[in-house]
């Protein structure tokens, strides 16, 4: 079982670095955290490396601007890795011709790449941040042009591995979510975020070059999605400790609380089993 604790400085003498969640755990897209981001601020005054490592399709630099508009202090971390970044390699790999769906904010994703943006007709893959409109889009809506793009075989390269996101107090959904249904209709997908590996080593990567060193073993992993950053640290030997009010909230939350039982019941039907966990990251 999960063991709850309180305050983050609980762990100080057992972590040295901590990759920590942004969207859901630092913000919620529209409002800062203040809780989460003096318990980041108080870890690295207390000597721990913070290595924000996010889904966000863009690369750090746009994740640092979003933190300017909203309010995230950037004392509360030491570096960015974002799924953006690593993903820049895989379409590097890819044809040169590529669609890209998803909307125009996310187009710096390929600043500086030797690609071509084309229609669909003429696309050999397809680079994915996100629905077009994810106000009032599903991934349903996108079943068709999907169905003709798996008939042709071309690779769907997901910027964004997760399915949805808090945006202020609704879920909005993400390209996970249309990755998810190409996987479905037999499609091949090819992704670097969590909870997949290049971005656990891009991150411990720039955690080495802060301190000198750094041990996966003296390493925490925090986040509120069990399918990228609780499954991600664990698949990749990270010990991880799971922030419960985000995404899933839903399945043990009783009136203003967590549900420890329900709680646990969740986190073993999902096949998950982190070290830790809180309300909120504190």
């Amino acid at each position: 079982m999960a063991r709850r604790i309180t305050d983050l400085d609980q762990l100080t003498d057992s972590a040295d670095v901590l990759l920590c969640d942004v969207w859901g755990v630092i913000h919620n897209g529209v409002n800062p955290f203040p809780l989460s981001v003096e318990a980041l601020k108080a870890a690295r005054q207390r000597g721990q490396t913070v290595v924000l490592i996010t889904n966000s399709p863009r690369p750090a630099d746009g994740v640092i601007r979003q933190f300017e508009t909203i309010g995230v202090d950037p004392d509360c971390w030491d570096d960015i890795v974002t799924s953006g970044d690593v993903t820049r390699q895989l379409v590097k790999e890819a044809p040169r011709a590529l669609y890209f769906l998803g909307p125009d904010r996310d187009l710096s994703l390929v600043d500086g790449l030797d690609v071509d943006l084309v229609d669909p007709d003429a696309a050999a893959a397809i680079l994915c941040t996100g629905l077009f409109d994810d106000e009032v889009e599903s991934e349903e809506d996108y079943r068709s042009l999907l169905e003709g793009f798996r008939a042709r075989g071309l690779p769907f390269i997901c910027a964004n591995p997760d399915r949805m996101v808090e945006r202020g107090d609704r879920l909005v959904p993400c390209a996970g979510a249309l990755a998810d249904l190409y996987v479905e209709l037999g499609g091949e997908t090819r992704i670097a975020g969590k909870p997949h590996a290049p971005i656990y080593r891009e991150a411990m990567a720039r955690a080495r070059a802060i301190r000198g060193s750094a041990d996966q073993a003296r390493t925490l992993a925090i986040g509120d999605g069990v399918h990228t950053d609780i499954r991600g640290a664990l698949d990749n030997g990270i010990e991880a400790l799971f922030i419960a009010r985000g995404i899933h909230a839903s399945h043990y939350l009783n009136g203003r609380s967590t549900d420890g039982a329900r709680l646990e019941a969740f986190l073993s039907e999902e096949g998950v089993a982190p070290a830790y966990w809180m309300e909120w990251l504190a």
